[in-house]
């Protein structure tokens, strides 16, 4: 199991007090998903970026993205505003998946994870999921969760290409 690590602060707010943008560096989406996928199994837990206690879903984020030394905010809702929405039709592996919380009637962005996509299979996320799976998994973008789809958001401009 990986060792707990400190988290990085999370990037500067722009002007409006809103984050908008995350430097990635030379890290590729390919490379994320990778140490993302080592965390399988770890099992949820509300609040925590201890690999040892388990994650939330903003903390799995934190842990993979603070691995590659890129600061992200802590907070799913602050994931609302990074970079640039794009069309799910148009994700990429390493594109962020955003979704409502469990209560899918309240419009605000409460989940979120990484997105998997691979020639000609359904479109996946890496994720901490409090529900059946309860932990770091793999989940297909089935009706559940389109029902709590909010949008997707590019943080790597390597995928713009």
């Amino acid at each position: 199991m990986v060792a707990k690590q400190d988290t990085l602060p999370p990037p500067a707010p722009d002007s409006a007090g809103l984050f908008t943008r995350i430097n990635t560096g030379s890290t590729t989406p390919k490379q994320l998903l990778v140490f993302a996928n080592t965390l399988k199994g770890i099992p949820y837990k509300y609040a925590s970026i201890d690999p040892a206690r388990g994650f939330d879903c903003s903390g799995f984020i934190t842990v993979v993205f603070n691995h590659f030394k890129i600061a992200v905010p802590r907070r799913s809702v602050d994931f609302t505003n990074i970079r640039k929405a794009i069309n799910l039709k148009d994700a990429k592996t390493g594109d962020l998946i955003l979704f409502t919380g469990t209560d899918s009637t309240i419009r605000v962005v409460g989940h979120m994870g990484i997105i998997i996509k691979s020639p000609g299979k359904e479109l996946t996320f890496i994720h901490s999921t409090s529900g059946k799976a309860n932990g770091v998994t793999e989940t297909p973008f089935n009706s559940y969760y389109q029902g709590r789809y909010v949008k997707t958001v590019r943080i790597f401009s390597h995928n713009d290409r």
